[in-house]
């Protein structure tokens, strides 16, 4: 294998695949990243076995071939490397030559048949959707994926198609994020599927930019094509719990407040919250709240706001990070609180809209 090219050429594909490219690996291939040469292309390749990422470049192919590399060192050198310096990468023998300038650099290789690849993906269904609606439903929701936990189901994201909507659904067992948006033209079916964490998360860092994005649902893996880009993620087998038993359907009582006020005082009083449970009192009365937390050291702290609100009183205790997480996705000056006793879930969301709604269950004070 033969190429040459600029730096910034070969630069944008490492950094793409990156991600997923671990330092300690049982297997060391995983280690490395996979060059493809072929016609005027160089395709780099990395994966961790649960995610796969591919991102292509254009390149002046002297010599097609492929070989694996150590992933981080190569991106480093080209991260050090002059601005706009052209880079030839020669492979011999069992070592790859990184020339650019005087700098020269030899690196180890391991042969691209170890290298493990996932080729097809049986796609069952194939969406198209726009990056930014796409980027705004793993927004909206990847905050309330577990994180190790036991029920291996919620360490991911489910997305569903039904008709001619998709659906992004994260829950970690007390707090529950869903986000829609309607696609073009319907699917073949409805489907439910898991992404596990580590591949949202991938996702979420290569999803910028505008343009539309092709996902290819499988079995066993979704596959998205972002521009140059292609990711690819196994899924999680298991059954996503029945999230609309969650969502409270048509709570009585509505609080309305300018968000950034809840939030601000959210903030103040969680001070001098319990640092293990993150717990505080709401009492919501006639167009005040009180918002009041204290920890074991015998410390309080109250605040009040002025909202609408014209309901029952009742007191009702809540984690707050999960009230400000939830603040946080809404991006509107409003937000509307809806709840129906001191012992249900509150539901979250901005004012007449029903595409994005927050669900946090209650905690004992």
């Amino acid at each position: 294998m033969k190429v040459s090219a600029s730096r910034e050429s070969l630069l944008a594909p490492l950094q793409s695949v990156i991600g997923v490219v671990e330092r300690r690996q049982t297997m060391p291939v995983l280690a490395n990243v996979l060059l493809v040469a072929r016609g005027d292309k160089l395709t780099v390749t990395g994966t961790d076995l649960e995610v796969e990422l591919m991102a292509a470049t254009s390149v002046t192919v002297q010599q097609a071939g492929d070989v694996t590399v150590p992933g981080r060192k190569l991106l480093e050198i080209m991260r050090t490397l002059p601005e706009k310096a052209t880079v030839s990468l020669v492979r011999e023998a069992e070592r790859v030559v990184v020339k650019a300038g005087r700098s020269r650099f030899t690196l180890s290789s391991l042969p691209a048949s170890e290298f493990p690849v996932i080729e097809e993906i049986n796609a069952k269904q194939i969406i198209r959707v726009g990056r930014e609606h796409f980027r705004r439903l793993i927004e909206k929701t990847h905050f309330a994926m577990a994180q190790q936990d036991v029920r291996y189901y919620l360490n991911g994201t489910m997305l569903e198609t039904s008709g001619k909507t998709l659906r992004a659904v994260a829950t970690d067992g007390h707090r529950l994020s869903l986000a829609e948006t309607e696609l073009a033209e319907a699917g073949s079916g409805g489907q439910q599927v898991i992404v596990p964490r580590k591949g949202i998360l991938e996702l979420q860092r290569i999803l910028a930019g505008e343009g539309e994005l092709e996902l290819s649902i499988g079995s066993n893996h979704v596959r998205a094509q972002i521009g140059d880009i292609r990711f690819t993620s196994k899924l999680i087998d298991g059954k996503f719990p029945e999230y609309s038993r969650v969502i409270p359907a048509k709570p009585p009582f509505t609080m309305s407040a300018a968000r950034d006020v809840l939030r601000q005082a959210l903030q103040r009083t969680s001070i001098l919250s319990n640092e293990k449970y993150r717990g505080v009192r709401l009492t919501f009365g006639t167009n005040l709240l009180t918002i009041q937390a204290h920890n074991p050291e015998q410390e309080e702290a109250e605040d009040q706001i002025e909202v609408s609100y014209s309901g029952t009183e009742m007191e009702i205790g809540f984690n707050v990070t999960y009230l400000l997480d939830a603040l946080a996705a809404i991006e509107v000056d409003t937000v509307d609180v809806s709840l129906t006793d001191s012992n249900s879930s509150c539901l979250i969301r901005a004012p007449g809209d029903s595409s994005v709604k927050f669900v946090v269950m209650p905690m004992r004070l």
